[in-house]
């Protein structure tokens, strides 16, 4: 019986190919709307994700206990031995691919009569550009796809000048608005104070060797980096704050967060191993506002597919009222005729979905190869070229979403269909 009812679906689509298109299109239009705006967030995501990564935060930060909560009044009471055994035996876990010495400081720099507050990063130099490459590539002696997307982001570029060198431990970078409101430029000599260790006040001399600017404006405005060794002579002090380790690949976070908190534990050291989203507050709020928009979109979406799909069915109701009677007049029963109208609202979804899939994956193809220039957004000091990002979570929800619609817009003809009077629709036909 269910075969039956299936092929009589079909045939009152084919029989009735207009009305059919027309809610096919429907269906096409709203699985295409949801890949491209889906995309496009999972990529801003992605993008915004990776940069607070591998320009700023790390994939795991190991720091004294206590220091993201008080550090930043008590610094020199959470400072880390510039070595220790357990690092090393983290540096050598599969997952790792690079362990960076970082500390933080902040104080004054002047340059002429201008004087500003700025907040420094020692580092460990390193080729530019710094950070936009995947670690993973070297491991694997070759560059991923996913290597060359992160070219593309922006993560810590010189915008003039050049970078940090081991061999040059006197000379800083500085961020874009840091250098506009000190008026300096590549080349030019600046004066960076601090308080030291022991509470008193030191300064040293040192050379602009280049600007840079990342995906945050806030912290190109106060944002100094220079060689680790420059920051620990100024501040007179022989160790660091955080270790930064960057894995292989973003999703082996916390698989390795657990295995490097049970070895921290095991040592019994005052240790702790922070992951990059607990640190990320701005990326973590934006995560939450843009996926509350995205489902606005899809139920907006649903509902047009929804009206579009009930619309083309009441009204093949309507056309078929006759006939619909004849076949109630003959046996069937009113579940069978209410079956029938389901049917083909889901055989409407299944050709909208297959289509809209092959449709939406071409065209995110084609406009990932062109680019999306977008301008500034909010907190940013430079625009980008975004993408449509497609994953088969993304595809799986807009064709489950679309289905589920028709299957509802569907479900309302059918009802009305099921419950006409036999003599009234047979009369109908007269």
């Amino acid at each position: 019986m269910l075969k039956g009812e299936f092929v009589l679906s079909f045939r009152n689509l084919i029989g009735d190919r207009r009305r059919t298109v027309l809610a096919l299109f429907a269906v096409v239009f709203g699985v295409i709307a949801q890949l491209f705006v889906g995309g496009f967030i999972d990529w801003i995501f992605w993008a915004m994700r990776e940069s607070y990564i591998r320009g700023q935060l790390g994939h795991i930060q190991i720091v004294r206990s206590g220091y993201h909560e008080d550090g930043q009044a008590r610094p020199f009471e959470y400072l880390l031995p510039k070595e220790a055994a357990i690092i090393d035996e983290i540096q050598r876990m599969p997952a790792i691919s690079e362990l960076e010495p970082r500390l933080k400081f902040n104080g004054l720099v002047s340059f002429g009569e201008t004087t500003v507050s700025f907040q420094g990063d020692g580092v460990e130099p390193k080729p530019e550009p710094e950070a936009s490459q995947n670690p993973a590539a070297a491991k694997v002696g070759g560059e991923t796809q996913q290597a060359k997307d992160l070219k593309k982001l922006i993560t810590v570029r010189l915008r003039a000048g050049k970078g940090l060198s081991p061999e040059e431990s006197r000379g800083i970078i500085i961020g874009s608005g840091l250098a506009a409101n000190l008026g300096v430029k590549p080349g030019d000599t600046v004066v960076l104070m601090a308080n030291t260790a022991s509470g008193g006040l030191n300064a040293v001399e040192v050379k602009v060797n280049g600007i840079f600017y990342t995906a945050t404006k806030q912290y190109d405005d106060l944002a100094i980096r220079t060689h680790i060794k420059l920051a620990q002579e100024l501040l007179r002090i022989d160790g660091v704050h955080e270790w930064i380790l960057t894995l292989t690949e973003t999703e082996l976070t916390r698989p390795t967060l657990a295995h490097i908190q049970e070895r921290l534990k095991s040592v019994g050291q005052n240790l702790q191993a922070v992951p990059w989203y607990d640190l990320a507050d701005f990326y973590n709020k934006t995560v939450v506002l843009f996926s509350h928009q995205v489902d606005v979109i899809r139920i907006i979406v649903s509902l047009l597919v929804m009206l579009s799909i009930s619309n083309v069915l009441v009204m093949s109701v309507l056309d078929r009222t006759s006939e619909i009677g004849t076949l109630m007049a003959i046996g069937i029963r009113r579940n069978s005729i209410l079956r029938i109208f389901l049917f083909e609202g889901l055989l409407m979804g299944i050709g909208g979905v297959v289509v809209g899939l092959m449709i939406g994956f071409v065209l995110a193809h084609i406009v990932s190869t062109i680019g999306i220039p977008m301008p500034p957004p909010p907190g940013m000091g430079v625009g980008f070229v975004g993408e449509i990002m497609l994953s088969p979570t993304l595809a799986s929800s807009a064709a489950i979403t679309s289905l589920v619609t028709a299957a509802c817009a569907g479900l309302y003809a059918a009802h009305k269909a099921s419950r006409l009077v036999i003599v009234n629709a047979l009369r109908t036909s007269r």
